[in-house]
């Protein structure tokens, strides 16, 4: 099993993921920024850290994985201020980046969205476009690095039960998937290496997610 170190703990995709892994018998670490969530990430059977990723510098970031085997980043500014939400979704993860590799942290998984991508055609003047600028620029920072990555890019995201099915591809468009799924294709991917420097979109779906993701 692997160590697993999650940044941005306390997301709604963050918590299941912890507890999925903690319970199939990964040693989970979540990173949060508030200690009054801390109760939350120890209920599901992770470890919480609290630290500022906003704050901190590649190498105190690097101190703080550790051991770590699997680096996942599933923190976000959650919209609003602008310069924050590009100091979150891009600034600090592309310092996380470099904080893995300087630690060395073989495996880096990023939590992005289905329409991440250099031409996501939102225009500068809707106010979603610097958190779709933020998200693309990181992504494209992780797909040029030398880590072993994978670029999850789920659709709009929704808080039905999961049904373990999902459809994989950029050919079709952008539909929903729960929250549930997306914790269980970032769990399949931690426990199979052989899923490396591929991005992969996914809709909710008729195809079984092992299934989806070997053939993807």
């Amino acid at each position: 099993m692997s160590a697993v170190t999650i940044i941005g703990g306390h997301g709604k995709i963050a918590l299941r993921l912890a507890k999925v892994l903690s319970e199939s018998g990964h040693e989970v670490t979540s990173w949060v920024r508030d200690p009054l969530q801390v109760p939350d990430i120890e209920k599901g059977g992770a470890r919480a850290a609290v630290n500022d990723v906003e704050r901190m510098s590649p190498e105190e970031m690097a101190d703080a994985l550790g051991d770590a085997d699997v680096l996942v980043w599933s923190a976000g500014a959650g919209g609003g201020n602008p310069e924050r939400t590009r100091a979150v979704d891009h600034d600090a993860a592309v310092r996380s980046m470099d904080a893995a590799a300087t630690a060395g942290v073989p495996r880096y998984v990023m939590v992005s969205y289905f329409g991440s991508k250099p031409d996501h055609g939102v225009p500068q003047d809707n106010s979603f476009h610097t958190y779709a600028q933020a998200k693309a620029d990181a992504d494209e920072a992780l797909r040029s690095s030398d880590l072993d990555w994978v670029v999850l890019g789920p659709s709009t995201l929704t808080d039905d039960p999961g049904t373990g099915r999902i459809s994989v591809g950029d050919d079709q468009q952008s539909g929903s998937v729960s929250r549930d799924d997306v914790a269980a294709v970032a769990a399949y991917v931690i426990d199979n290496p052989g899923i490396s420097r591929r991005t992969i979109r996914f809709n909710s779906g008729d195809t079984p997610i092992s299934e989806a993701l070997r053939s993807g």
